[in-house]
């Protein structure tokens, strides 16, 4: 399969993959919503069991880490968003490079950053699952 992208809401690509890339961007959508909502089995749902993440210190963590880490209630969001995307698309593996907004509190300390993140997502029985994401803070 060709590269296909979409970017700034421009389509290059078949008519199946417009649909991909849609169930993709709806999937990042559900991500950023669970979030605020805190909804821990969205969030484990739509995680690959391989799930990976590079946070700001270098350091991993993997899907139970990542759960955990919202289990406490020590993070809340009041503001998470997605926007921005450019999705690449190569056979069941998709590529989202976006814009991630998020504000709340983290330990009882404020947070409001916006960041540029990639994502990888798989497709898994039918669902795309994100496996690996990382992002980078943009200047204020």
């Amino acid at each position: 399969m060709n590269v296909n992208e979409i970017s700034e809401g421009g389509v290059v690509g078949t008519i199946d993959d417009r649909g991909m890339i849609e169930q993709i961007l709806q999937t990042e959508l559900r991500w950023t919503r669970a979030h605020v909502e805190l909804d821990l089995e969205t969030i484990a749902g739509i995680l690959s069991d391989g799930y990976r993440q590079i946070r700001l210190d270098g350091s991993l963590i993997g899907k139970t880490e990542l759960l955990d880490s919202y289990r406490s209630g020590a993070r809340r969001w009041q503001i998470a968003q997605s926007s921005k995307h450019e999705v690449s698309i190569r056979g069941e593996t998709a590529i989202v490079i976006g814009h991630w907004r998020g504000k709340g509190e983290n330990d009882g300390e404020p947070f409001d950053y916006c960041a540029r993140f990639v994502s990888i997502y798989v497709l898994e029985a039918g669902n795309w699952k994100l496996l690996f994401d990382t992002s980078i803070p943009l200047p204020d």
